[in-house]
């Protein structure tokens, strides 16, 4: 793929940034946008099939979730390899492959999702389905290579929050045709979004760009992986983008087998909590590049804490109206967190450097290449919080027939998140430079 090479791109040059790199960047990060969002439907598909998986399949509740687990699961390794593909192949470019390659595991859900099809078959489709989750990874490595530093919280959430988005709508689709059509005709959600998928690889070719200066650099990984802020962020991150991930694959189910809602019935509550939260992911950005990313990732634990006691209180006493506004509530905070925690990634990176005495563009410069080289781990790791929130539910559902204790564990481990933020990044004045050098709101 020959592509279009942009030799030079000097973000941080305000000159430059205002005469012609704002409109390239927006560009880019509009038709990254699509290509994300659509990778985001995939990746989630089996969120919606699920509901089309009535009795004659065969599948019993554990087995559901042993499904979209395994669909998390391959979705957050593969991020891993995405992050680096961009510098390999270009953004562009690869934007255009990873957009194309969701035709295999959509083509494939079409040609199986039928009653007599075995369980192993469901489980190899369901883990194809796996690589829209790394359709993250490359297209934010790509967006931040594109924007200055004191724009990333804004680019960064809008980027993630067009791609969650893509979440609710699989799920918005799925009730249509229920709804119109019933529980029987999966294959017309899966025939929507094949044009749709040919769709985004055509915008990316026409308009987007590689940017030469981004490689890949083995040193920056090795430096990432060694720099514990790395792990730290990966911590938050699974509190933050895995609650999001786990919920939007399993809330369909939970309502389905603890609350015996009918598949109509759940899929018509199912995207109204991803879809608050996706909304909301660029205002965490938003008020992290004001406020600081670890202030307000702070006072987003405390209130996932809270709302996960009220889910719980409700699921004990199967309240569906307050278990529907404590989950809801679980969604828009996780929304808001996953803006303000990636915010804080590039903004750590850039600050130990001014601390180390670069000046300001070695500055910025160290800052994009550590945290590019980090981000892929970080939401690599995050989205295996996704999975483990499955499980949970999995082993709590067979357990006990009811999602509490699942509850309970992710309590506890926000209040671990919350602990940390504290300690690590607002307990003791880091000696780092001031906002005025900064030029945005510290970590």
């Amino acid at each position: 793929m020959a592509g279009r090479w942009i030799e030079t791109w000097e973000p941080e040059d305000e000159t430059f940034w205002r005469e012609k790199g704002e409109r390239v960047a927006r560009r880019n990060l509009w038709f990254s946008v699509l290509s994300e969002h659509i990778g985001f439907s995939i990746w989630t598909l089996w969120s919606v099939m699920v509901l089309f998986m009535g009795p004659e399949y065969g599948i019993d509740p554990a087995g559901k979730f042993f499904l979209i687990s395994t669909a998390t699961l391959v979705g957050a390794l593969v991020r891993v390899p995405y992050t680096f593909a961009v510098a390999r192949f270009g953004g562009r470019n690869w934007t255009v492959f990873s957009a194309v390659s969701l035709l295999v595991p959509t083509l494939a859900a079409f040609w199986v999702m039928e009653p007599g099809t075995s369980y192993a078959t469901f489980v190899a489709v369901a883990a194809l389905t796996g690589i829209g989750g790394g359709n993250f990874a490359s297209s934010m490595t790509n967006i931040n290579a594109f924007f200055p530093l004191r724009r990333k919280g804004w680019a960064l959430g809008l980027n993630a929050g067009g791609g969650n988005i893509g979440v609710p709508v699989v799920q918005l689709v799925g009730l249509l045709v229920i709804g119109t059509l019933g529980a029987s005709h999966p294959r017309i959600v899966l025939g929507v979004y094949i044009p749709l998928i040919v769709l985004a690889a055509v915008c990316a070719a026409l308009y987007m760009d590689n940017l030469r200066p981004v490689k890949n650099d083995t040193g920056a990984a090795l430096e990432a992986v060694r720099d514990p802020h790395t792990w730290l962020m990966s911590v938050l991150y699974i509190g933050t983008f895995g609650s999001f991930i786990g919920y939007s694959f399993a809330f369909g189910l939970v309502l389905q087998t603890q609350f015996g809602r009918t598949p109509l019935q759940a899929a018509s509550l199912t995207f109204i909590g991803p879809l608050l939260g996706s909304l909301i992911r660029p205002v965490g950005g938003r008020l992290a590049d004001r406020y600081g990313g670890a202030r307000i990732t702070l006072a987003t634990f405390a209130a996932m804490a809270a709302a996960t006691g009220v889910v719980i209180h409700a699921s004990g006493n199967a309240s569906l109206p307050v278990f529907l506004t404590g989950f809801t509530a679980l969604f828009v905070l996780t929304g808001l967190g996953n803006g303000s925690t990636y915010k804080m990634i590039p903004g750590i990176f850039h600050a130990k450097a001014l601390a180390r005495g670069l000046d300001a563009d070695a500055a910025a410069a160290h800052g994009r290449r550590l945290s590019g080289a980090a981000m892929g781990l970080i939401g690599a790791v995050g989205a295996l919080g996704g999975l483990a929130i499955n499980l949970a539910f999995r082993q709590s559902f067979q357990a006990a027939g009811t999602g509490t204790a699942a509850f309970w564990s992710f309590l506890a481990f926000y209040g671990v998140c919350f602990t940390l933020t504290w300690a690590v990044y607002l307990r003791r004045p880091a000696p780092v430079p001031t906002r005025a050098q900064l030029g945005y709101a510290e970590v």
